[in-house]
């Protein structure tokens, strides 16, 4: 058994020894962090000449302008009649098939949202248009600021008394007109 503990001192000595070696690869790289600081002196005296080049070009980015033309384009969009629920309306909006671009009208009644003439409108602001094809009730929901919107028309004025006429999912028939407005 003495052997046997004679055996395990040497091997703790051993680990002494590797620890120190280990030391200097610490030193070492305390020694590395301090040449990586002037290198961040570097990149501090770059930021000052690139700031004169940023005050001396004030002029938009073309990301900013293509914004600034969506949004006044969404605001200025003339092609939309004032409409509440309960209108019937068409629709043409803009289809995108691979390379080729048509115009599709969709024909239907406002259930929900409404537009008035001169008012701006938001980018969150939507409507929904409901029609019956095929005996098959199809809604559509159609964002006021898309880029796909071409043009909204207001065929018949509706006589509702309701904001949202989500009733209209269960009627069938005749009892799912709307009367018209006078």
């Amino acid at each position: 058994m003495a052997e046997e503990k004679n055996k395990e001192e040497p091997k703790s000595t051993e680990a002494k020894e590797e620890a120190p070696a280990e030391e200097p690869k610490s030193t070492e790289a305390k020694e590395e962090a301090p040449a990586e600081e002037p290198k961040s002196t570097e990149a501090k005296e770059e930021t000052p000449a690139e700031e004169p080049k940023s005050s001396e070009a004030k002029e938009e980015t073309p990301a900013e302008e293509q914004i600034i033309d969506y949004l006044g384009k969404i605001n200025s969009n003339m092609k939309i009649d004032s409409f509440s629920s309960g209108d019937t309306v068409i629709v043409n909006l803009l289809i995108r098939e691979g390379e080729r671009e048509r115009i599709q009208s969709f024909q239907g009644n406002v259930i929900k949202g409404s537009h008035i003439n001169g008012k701006k409108v938001f980018p969150g602001k939507s409507f929904t248009v409901r029609r019956i094809s095929s005996g098959v009730g199809v809604e559509r929901t159609i964002p006021m600021s898309s880029p796909f919107l071409d043009s909204l028309k207001v065929v018949r004025r509706g006589k509702v008394r309701q904001s949202r006429l989500y009733f209209l999912r269960s009627l069938t028939g005749k009892k799912a007109r709307i009367k018209e407005a006078k």
